[in-house]
């Protein structure tokens, strides 16, 4: 397993990230348990989960999964760089109560306790405001975030779905403050969705903060869609069967599937090894719902990508260009 610095800490992570938004809804427990051995044993060490995952009326529930599987012993919260989120409301039936979500002081201070109870834990390497919150000034967020790293709650903050700008004022003004700020940022990033090259990631590089993108495989679209349905497998569904819908999209897909066919490359293994070969990246976030996913994942950590299908990829799924040049009428 290749190990990489979290951003400017001195944590050493795995360039993959195991994502467990899966456990609970997908996935129940005993086989959650199964796929996070299968992922420890294979020395990925960099655990990514939030509060509302589970959704709905279980909402807490993948927390729970990994708690219970922290308490099976072995060493096993001791190897994991465990990471998770706080800004959703955690009422079951939807709306929040006043203070119950966000990032308010007392919200953070309420979650991170709930938190802990759910995981089993007494800290969380990797605490991270899971979207921007507009009605709660960085002071107050800073202010209750010292205080839990002072009480060893919490080691690291980080950001998710944050615009450039975001982390540019959140650690400007945690540097005023003489604390750390930011080390990471957790944000959509893939082959077919790259406006993150634009502004959030030269922002991440210039602050020093690990990038962390989740949906590497873009809802599905990225990995092998068109020849799964053709070979008669699980179909696109929700947004993915959405986005084929349109002509064009379909054949920019079925583009990138027929350039690595050609190669005898798995699309979604390609996928996972271009965000590994991006400047700034850290690792990107896999979902398995089975042990066989986590094992193509994995496989993706071997792939190199030569250049030929490199710039094949960037001919398909153009970026948007370098920064300030990108912005340019």
């Amino acid at each position: 397993m290749e190990y990489t610095q979290l951003g400017r800490t001195g944590l050493k992570v795995s360039r993959l990230v195991l994502g467990t938004m899966n456990f609970g809804p997908e996935t129940g427990e005993a086989d959650s348990h199964t796929i996070m051995d299968a992922a420890l044993d294979a020395g990925l060490n960099f655990f990514d989960t939030a509060n509302v995952y589970g959704w709905g009326e279980n909402k807490g529930r993948t927390e729970e999964i990994i708690g219970s599987w922290f308490a099976q012993g072995g060493g096993r919260r001791d190897k994991v760089v465990l990471a998770t989120k706080v800004f959703g409301g955690m009422n079951p039936e939807g709306e929040p109560w006043p203070n119950e979500d966000r990032l308010s002081a007392l919200n953070i201070r309420r979650s991170v306790e709930a938190s802990l109870k759910r995981l089993r834990t007494d800290h969380i390497d990797l605490y991270q405001f899971h979207h921007i919150d507009r009605l709660t000034p960085f002071e107050e967020i800073w202010q209750a975030i010292d205080v839990l790293v002072q009480q060893g709650k919490i080691l690291y903050a980080g950001s998710s779905n944050f615009p450039g700008y975001k982390i540019a004022q959140a650690n400007e003004l945690a540097a005023r403050r003489g604390t750390v700020g930011l080390v990471s940022e957790q944000c959509l990033y893939n082959l077919a969705e790259r406006r993150a090259e634009m502004e959030v990631i030269p922002a991440a590089r210039e602050y020093g903060l690990g990038v962390i993108p989740w949906s590497p495989l873009h809802g599905g679209l990225l990995g092998g869609v068109i020849r799964k349905e053709a070979e008669g497998g699980r179909r696109a569904s929700g947004r993915s069967a959405q986005a084929l819908a349109d002509t064009a999209v379909r054949a920019q897909i079925q583009a990138y599937e027929d350039l690595l066919a050609k190669h005898g490359i798995e699309p979604g293994e390609a996928a996972l090894a271009w965000l590994l070969a991006q400047p700034g990246v850290t690792g990107p976030i896999v979902g398995p719902r089975t042990l066989d996913q986590l094992k193509s994942a994995l496989r993706a950590l071997e792939l190199e990508l030569g250049e030929e299908v490199l710039t094949s990829l960037d001919e398909i799924f153009p970026g948007p260009g370098p920064s300030p040049e990108a912005f340019a009428w």
